[in-house]
Order: C-alpha cells, then structure tokens, then sequence
C-alpha cells in the first residue's frame, strides 16, 4: 500500500526571505490560493512574530483556506507562540511551526545556552502551542551539524510534550544525500516513541543538494517534505516542490509513497509565484523551466517523434504547460474577464479594482491580438503594484535610439500628484531611461539586476522586467510588464523606488 507524502509549502514564509521576494498581503492571498488548487497539503503562510504586516498575511491566509492547513512559525518562546496562535484563531485547519536550534555553535553562539536550557524551553514551547492547536510542528534548526545523541534527547521529550510533527531540517545544505538520508533512518530507530510524530525534512540547496537530500530522506521514512515553488528562498533557495512532486510521481516504482498534488496546477503556481517574486525561471530548470520539455538535437527529435518515451519521461501537459491557452481578445467583454480571473483562482478586493484591472486588460488587448493566462497574472500583478505606496508614477515617456548617436530618454513622472520631467544620455536606451528617473528620484540606490522574460510566444508577447535595488543594506525587487520593453523596465524602476521610499518591505524576519 502506498504512504502518503505530506508536501508543505514554505514559499510564503520562507522563499519570501529571498532578499527582495518580500510579499504584500494580497500577494500572499494570491498565492495561498493557488497553492490550495494545487492541492498543497501544508501552506506556511508566514512568521506572525516578525511583523504586524506578517501577522496580518498569515491571518487572511487562515480565514481564507479550506482545503489546506495553514501554519505559521514561531521561536521557542511566548511572545512569538502566542502570535502564532491568534494569526492562527480563523483556521479551519491550523499549525503552530516552533524552532530552536540544536547544533553546539548555534547553541553556543547564537542562543548562549546550555543543552539543558534548549531542552527545557523546546519542551515549554511545545506544550504552549498545545494549548493553541492540537497540531503542533517542531524543528531542531541545523539539525545537519547537531549532535545525534542530543538529538535523540531532545526530539524524544518534545513528542512526549505534545509535537505531532518532528521536522528535520538542513539549515545549512551541508549534508550529503547518504548521510542525510541515514540521520532520519537514526533518529527513527533511536527514539523510543518516534512513531508517535510524522517525520519530516527542510533541506536548502547551498550545494544544490536539497532536492536529492529529501529524497534520500523519503526513502528512510520521512513523510513530510518542507518546500518551496520554483525552489525560491535564501541564499541558494530551498528544495523545489516541483522537483520533489515530480520524482516521486513518476518513479513510482522506486518510491513508496505519493503525494495529492494536483500536478496539472505546477506550471502555473510555478508562473504566478515568478510574475509577484520577480525571481525569473532559468529556462533550463527541471519540470517548470522554458526548455523543459524543449527538444533541439535532431537525434532527440526524431525519437521523441517516433516515440515521446524515448526521450521524455514525463508529459508536459501533466505538469500544466497546456493548461495555460484560453484566449481573450479586444472583444472579449467583463464577463469574461472576470469569470477567467476566477478560474485562475483571483479575486480582486473591490469593484474599483475589478473596473481598473478590465480597464488595463483593455489596453493590452489593443495591443497584442491574443491574451493568455500569464497576460492575466502578470496585469493583475502590475495593477497591485501600481497601488503599493505609489509615491511615484509615470506620466509619459520619449526614448530616442539610433545606430552612431548616443540613446537619450525623456520622462514625465508624478511625484504626489506633482508632474516632474527629466531627460538623460545614456549607454542604451534602458540605461538613459532609469538615469533621466534618477535624475527626478534621486534614490541613490545600486542596481544589482536587471532581467527581461517574454511572457509568453511571439512577437507581441509583453515582456516582463525585474529590476533589483540595494541602498543602505536594504534590497528591493520592482517588476514590470509591457508590450514596450522599453517602458516595461522603467514601470520596474519606479516599482523598486516606490518599494525603498515606501517601506512596505517587512524586514527579513530573523533579524
């Protein structure tokens, strides 16, 4: 008989530590959402703690999801548990998620205390939660670097006190596939009443093992996966839900267990979480990337053509990427509109916002002849964005380029209902647009990246840009989207600037 393979999603919490990723709390709804039709079992909607903005994300993700359970993290400590606990008060099915770390230099250097003091607060930690939610998760945070028999020690006390999920995380990517996959099998064995708790893995990519390390944890009796969409988090990211989804369902022969993931929904949860990160997919990325299911060698093709099992062991439609082509046009009227909206799981706050997201669908429509999903989510996105601490805005713009003379760029902005014009030289056309907007915004802000992405095929597709500013420490991601590249990466600018002048962006949450 095949397991259950319990798949938690930690993109809202933390893939949204990837510097500059941070979410509103719209976004969060949006993608909480999808991540329900897709079926995820677990959505760690956030850390309530770290921010009344997180608080408040984690609590309308809570109201909101029925079909999921929704969790929220905490520091093994009271103020944080009771956070956790009323973000959590609406849930139809809520969790409690509490850590302490466990590792000799995190206890030693991070938390300056002794093994017993970190036992005796796990211990605390968990029966508070108890009190708030019968389903209760703990996390030996760098469980990969901590000791075994202190391991044993303290997850054996914390089932006893109540944990009904023990998550094993390497908070670090330091393990190796073999060794990861034997800590689980160890600990399993070990502890007397291991059998009392479901075993689960977190596992980041810092040597782009996290997908292999869970694996191999699967194989040795974890049940729970810990994830991310696209495998976005800090630093390297964590293991990728796709990845993880995706090898289990197709070697079925190999694993004994499955998950109840909707598969057919992994492409377009893959394409709303880029659109509102700003994180762009690599086209060569497994199962989600452009290239996928691409096939250049004509050695390949001609297989693939004979037989599409010679040379793909997967079906592209399985995964949603046919999923993706109901066509609206110019003709297409507000119903239609907001029926699609709905199928694709968006719901607009008001008929305010309804009336000026139908009134850009319009725009584009006279733009390009057929609109896609992806048009969609990336509209609605542009829509929310435009409306977050819009401190400034752009009026008009004017980008003269011509081979043998120097690109030049004249804008017209608001600045809180105040018009400001500007115009710069520059390198490219791009590069004179955002210097004639510094001109007027003066952020003195770096820019550490910038990245164009068609949204879709063809040559009137929009193209989406990400523009990434840091200034004093603090990193930001602006996005845009237009038929224009051109105006796509200065509506990117101006998103990022809005971003560092507004102060929306919630600080990362273990600071």
């Amino acid at each position: 008989m095949t397991d259950r393979l319990i798949i938690f999603d930690t993109t809202l919490r933390d893939g949204e530590q990837s510097p500059g990723a941070s979410m509103t709390r719209e976004e969060k709804i949006r993608i909480a959402r999808q991540l329900e039709m897709l079926r995820v079992d677990v959505i760690e909607a956030g850390f309530p703690a770290a921010s009344n903005g997180d608080f408040e994300a984690v609590r309308a993700v809570a109201g909101i999801i029925k079909e999921s359970v929704v969790c929220g993290l905490s520091r093994a400590n009271e103020k944080d548990i009771h956070r956790a606990g009323e973000a959590l008060r609406d849930a139809e099915a809520g969790r409690i998620h509490t850590f302490l770390a466990t590792s000799p230099i995190h206890m030693e250097k991070k938390l300056r205390m002794q093994p017993d003091q970190v036992v005796e607060a796990a211990v605390k930690a968990v029966k508070l939660a108890r009190n708030y939610r019968d389903d209760v998760e703990f996390s030996p945070e760098d469980a990969g670097r901590s000791e075994i028999d202190f391991l044993c020690r303290i997850l054996e006390q914390v089932i006893a006190a109540g944990a009904t999920t023990i998550n094993v995380p390497d908070t670090v990517g330091y393990t190796m596939p073999e060794q990861f996959g034997g800590l689980i099998r160890t600990l399993r064995e070990r502890i007397p009443n291991s059998d009392k708790a479901v075993w689960s893995v977190h596992c980041h990519n810092d040597l782009g093992l996290a997908v292999a390390n869970s694996l191999s944890a699967v194989m040795n009796g974890a049940r729970q996966v810990e994830c991310t969409i696209n495998g976005l988090g800090e630093r390297a990211g964590n293991a990728s839900l796709e990845e993880i989804v995706m090898a289990v369902r197709t070697r079925r022969d190999f694993f004994p267990c499955d998950t109840r993931i909707e598969t057919t929904q992994i492409v377009p949860s893959s394409k709303l979480v880029s659109s509102i990160t700003g994180f762009p997919v690599q086209p060569n990325k497994a199962i989600v990337g452009a290239n996928a299911f691409a096939h250049e060698s004509g050695i390949h093709q001609d297989g693939v053509i004979k037989n599409r099992e010679t040379y793909e062991i997967m079906r592209a439609e399985d995964v949603g990427w046919t999923q993706n082509k109901l066509v609206l046009g110019k003709l297409s009227g507000r119903n239609a509109f907001k029926q699609r909206l709905k199928e694709l799981g968006i719901e607009l706050a008001t008929e305010e916002a309804m009336n000026a997201a139908f009134a850009r669908f319009k725009d584009l429509a006279d733009k390009k002849s057929e609109i896609f999903d992806e048009d969609l989510q990336m509209l609605v996105s542009d829509e929310a964005a435009s409306h977050l601490g819009e401190h400034y805005k752009l009026v008009s713009m004017m980008v003269h380029s011509e081979t043998g003379e120097v690109p030049m760029a004249r804008v017209v902005m608001a600045e809180e209902g105040s018009e400001k014009h500007a115009e710069s030289n520059g390198s490219g056309p791009v590069d004179a647009t955002f210097r004639a907007i510094e001109t007027i915004v003066t952020s003195g802000a770096e820019l550490q990246l910038f990245s164009v992405n068609a949204i879709t095929s063809g040559t009137d597709a929009q193209g989406e840009v990400t523009v990434r500013l840091k200034r004093d420490g603090r990193i930001v991601n602006g996005a845009g989207a237009d038929t224009d590249i051109v105006v796509a990466s200065a509506k990117a600018y101006i998103n990022a600037v809005n971003k560092l002048h507004s102060k929306q962006e919630r600080a990362h949450p273990q600071v």
